[in-house]
């Protein structure tokens, strides 16, 4: 058997998969973030980095398509060891055991891998897309003149007096939505406790995990994920709070 049957048609194959793919989306996923988080600093900081990302041109859409076919791939593998795991363990009692003994993070894994999925495409054509924007907002992006600079690892990669999309106001004028935000802030909940197991499990995937230490590896990861949580938690938080408003042509639309 080819390393690709192995892969895919073997149980610890597929557990790999899951592990490998999951690393990826979690490093993706930390990026997001980061990138997200400027939203909070001058306008030229988040214009200016979506910009960036836009001029990426064809490696931008790699990038997306790595990203999408990771994730096919860790839920169709999650979804097949599942089926799997159910058809082996049949009705036999020792499953009460288990389920008392799993933690709430594992025990809704594949659910919250599912709702998880439906936030990524709500998410994709709500903001990169633009299709789930306000009606007075789709296909009229304001524009926004950068007024410094914007560098990436110290490369100039947007000049000041560039215009360029305003895409702060455009994550601002989505929050503002009630019922967008809360959608958002249930989902990034779900994604930090999807997370929570997951992190776990690729470490013990990879055999990086131990007896001596899966006690400090729990509380690091558990941290890691509420630091997660919060991290996404203050973007929309903070637009509800009224800390964070719309600036420029972008305001008028917030009046709509």
């Amino acid at each position: 058997m080819n390393l690709a049957g192995r892969l895919f048609c073997t149980t610890i194959g597929r557990k790999l998969l899951m592990a490998a793919t999951g690393t990826v989306l979690i490093i993706f996923v930390i990026g997001h973030l980061i990138g997200n988080l400027q939203v909070f600093e001058h306008p030229d900081k988040l214009n200016g980095y979506a910009h960036f990302l836009q001029t990426l041109g064809p490696a931008l859409w790699i990038a997306r398509a790595v990203l999408l076919g990771c994730v096919a791939i860790h839920i169709w593998a999650a979804t097949v060891l599942a089926i799997a795991d159910r058809r082996a363990r049949g009705d036999h009692p020792y499953r009460v055991n288990t389920w008392l003994q799993a933690t709430l993070a594992s025990r809704y894994m594949r659910w919250t891998g599912y709702v998880v999925l439906a936030f990524i495409l709500y998410h994709i054509a709500h903001f990169t897309i633009g299709a789930a924007q306000p009606a007075t907002f789709k296909g009229n992006l304001p524009a926004y003149t950068m007024q410094a600079d914007y560098k990436v690892m110290g490369f100039v990669t947007v000049r000041s007096g560039t215009e360029v999309a305003d895409v702060r106001s455009m994550v601002i004028l989505g929050f503002e939505n009630r019922l967008v935000a809360l959608f958002y802030i249930v989902a990034v909940g779900l994604l930090s406790l999807h997370l929570l197991h997951g992190a776990e499990s690729l470490f013990q995937t990879f055999g990086w995990r131990n007896g001596r230490w899966s006690g400090g590896l729990r509380a690091a990861v558990t941290i890691a994920c509420a630091a997660y949580f919060l991290g996404n938690l203050a973007i929309p938080g903070a637009v509800l709070a009224g800390v964070l408003n719309p600036g420029g042509a972008a305001a008028a639309v917030s009046q709509h």
